[in-house]
């Protein structure tokens, strides 16, 4: 499939089957986007893959964390606050999903349970974590986000959905101890993926895109 169709059809999936994908397969993903670009090809991604029992304790961990009213200590800076457009946009997003999960906007609760599912994968087979050295500060970052990108689109090329999730980046305690990381390791930000399940309403979320008259400036 064309990249410019897999991107018009791609949404963040926030529902999956209990379909786990093929081990070869997932091989073979990940492999070629071994392939994605690097500044000064220093490929900076620690990719870390979960699946099954693994997953499952990371899960457990998680939500055991939040439900004690643990605060997010992330180990890069998630500090920064949107405002104007970009904090706009990101309530547009916000309403577009709770409109079809029929969340109304005063039910805090729901929608505090529907945030839960971030850390529970959404149900998903399989997620991955994407992490580096912490000192590579914001160029691994750069890095990261072009990886994580190519293997978006290698995935919806095998018909695999996900969700990029910067949640997962926020509590990086349990995955260090579940995946006996080194202190030096930071957990940037996760993806959940699998098979979607076209049947759930959180998969009917759909968000709109600037104009590029606004987004993008030609010059001569």
């Amino acid at each position: 499939m064309p990249i410019e169709s897999i991107l018009k059809q791609r949404y963040s999936a926030r529902a999956f089957l209990n379909k786990p994908v093929p081990q070869e397969t997932l091989k073979h993903i990940f492999e070629t986007a071994q392939l994605s670009p690097s500044n000064c090809n220093v490929q900076p991604w620690q990719t870390c893959v979960v699946s099954g029992k693994t997953k499952d304790k990371l899960q457990h961990q998680f939500v055991e964390l939040l439900m004690s009213g643990a605060i997010p200590n992330p180990d890069f800076n998630w500090k920064a606050q949107y405002s104007g457009i970009h904090r706009e946009r990101q309530f547009g997003s916000a309403n577009a999903l709770y409109t079809e999960l029929g969340i109304a906007r005063e039910d805090k609760q729901a929608r505090q349970m529907a945030m839960l599912r971030n850390w529970q994968f959404f149900d998903a087979p399989h997620a991955v974590f994407f992490t580096m050295d912490k000192y590579l500060d914001i160029m691994g970052a750069v890095d990261l986000g072009i990886y994580a990108q190519t293997l978006s689109l290698i995935l919806a090329e095998h018909g695999i959905s996900n969700c990029m999730q910067g949640a997962l980046g926020q509590f990086p305690d349990p995955v260090r101890d579940v995946l006996n990381l080194p202190e030096e390791r930071g957990i940037l930000f996760g993806m959940s993926f699998g098979y979607a399940d076209e049947t759930a309403a959180a998969n009917n979320t759909r968000t709109s895109r600037e104009s590029i008259d606004n987004a993008v400036a030609f010059f001569d």
